[in-house]
């Protein structure tokens, strides 16, 4: 006797009794699933046999020259599909008109971020700013304001802390206190 398995379309998933005479079954016998396995077995042959991939495209082409007035008499027997499309292309315009402005000062943002470890992603090419920062951002942690004093750090020599030595040894521990070292 078979033992029931779990069918693979991701949105039924119910137990089934596989037919004994179909190998490998997969898929339970509903409409919905069967509509699945054909598209799912379309799209692969699609993509490993150039044949049937080129008498699909042929016959799509024919239908396509038979049919040249589909979509005239869809959006006209359709006004809802009309106005939907009407109403997101609109909004896609303007997302396309504001994502080419230029922003003259970009540095009124920066109060929003956080002290912490970020990954820098290149903006798009096509934004032009007009005082851009460097590419390398240091958050300076309150407790440590002498590491602020220099206008332009020396990666190496922060990383490797020798700025933070020479300035911890030049401060005077008037304007504000070093910190101590933890326990």
């Amino acid at each position: 006797m078979s033992q029931k398995i779990r069918c693979a379309n991701p949105n039924c998933r119910r137990l089934f009794l596989p037919d004994p005479r179909v190998k490998g079954q997969r898929y339970c016998s509903k409409k919905e699933c069967r509509r699945v396995r054909k598209r799912q077995w379309q799209r692969q042959k699609i993509k490993n046999d150039p044949d049937y991939r080129n008498n699909q495209r042929d016959a799509r082409q024919c239908w396509t020259e038979h049919n040249r007035d589909y979509w005239r008499r869809y959006r006209d027997q359709h006004p809802g599909y009309v106005q939907r499309n009407r109403l997101l292309q609109r909004e896609r315009d303007r997302n396309r008109r504001l994502a080419h402005l230029a922003k003259m000062d970009p540095l009124k943002d920066i109060s929003s971020i956080k002290p912490g470890s970020y990954y820098l992603i290149p903006a798009k090419r096509d934004l032009a700013k007009m005082d851009a920062l460097s590419p390398r951002y240091f958050l300076i942690p309150h407790s440590f304001p002498f590491l602020a004093k220099k206008d332009s750090m020396d990666v190496p020599s922060f990383y490797g802390l020798g700025l933070a030595k020479k300035e911890a040894a030049a401060h005077d521990g008037k304007n504000y206190p070093l910190p101590r070292p933890g326990p």
